[in-house]
């Protein structure tokens, strides 16, 4: 689990009151910003979407964040109507300790191929959230929060690196809110609608 330290880092873009911005697309390739493989092809992180697709969608996002929970449905449509797109849901919990909870406990669920299930039943909720909201959410999808906590701290560390490598790339992109996207060689900050997503993912390819 994160120190209070460390989350307190994690904490700053909360403070700003800052949510989704107007999406200005900034391309990638600048010295000190992470790779492409770095930020597209994590082994640790599921992959939803066609494994195999030809452009891959990595969204920056917060359990508490009502900008992602808004983007999310259309993200999806996206995904599956296209059909040819990888998706990496890349966990940025900026919201405070339900939105670090929240991921600790999805990710959890990886090892038991419940991911999406936790997923999406947490990006259903209304945007603020606490444990217990996140723990009756998970109860009600079928899932068993107590099991989920145990499986994070059994494999903590794990969990734990991959949070980190997406803090670290989300400040190597001065990202200042969820939801933020990278598709293909741009980082969009901000909400994208259907249109956005798809002609962002033509210019990728």
């Amino acid at each position: 689990m994160l120190n209070r330290r460390q989350f307190f880092a994690a904490s700053i873009f909360a403070a700003t009151g800052l949510g989704a911005t107007v999406p200005v697309s900034t391309s990638l390739g600048a010295q000190g910003f992470p790779s492409e493989v770095d930020i597209y092809f994590d082994p640790d992180i599921p992959v939803l979407g066609n494994p195999k697709g030809d452009v891959t969608i990595a969204e920056f996002f917060d359990y508490q964040c009502p900008y992602c929970k808004k983007n999310h449905p259309e993200l999806m449509n996206v995904v599956a109507s296209d059909g040819k797109i990888r998706l990496v849901m890349k966990d940025f919990p900026i919201f405070g300790d339900p939105s670090v909870y929240a991921a600790n406990l999805v990710l959890a669920s990886a090892a038991n191929g419940k991911y999406v299930a936790a997923l999406e039943a947490l990006m259903s909720t209304p945007a603020r959230l606490s444990r217990q909201d996140v723990d009756a959410t998970l109860k009600k999808a079928g899932l068993d929060p107590t099991e989920l906590y145990a499986a994070y701290k059994k494999n903590s560390r794990h969990i734990d690196g991959i949070i980190w490598r997406n803090m670290a790339q989300a400040n190597a992109f001065n990202l200042q809110g969820t939801p933020a996207f990278v598709i293909g060689r741009k980082i969009y900050p901000g909400y994208m609608n259907e249109r956005a997503l798809r002609e962002a993912v033509a210019e990728a390819r």
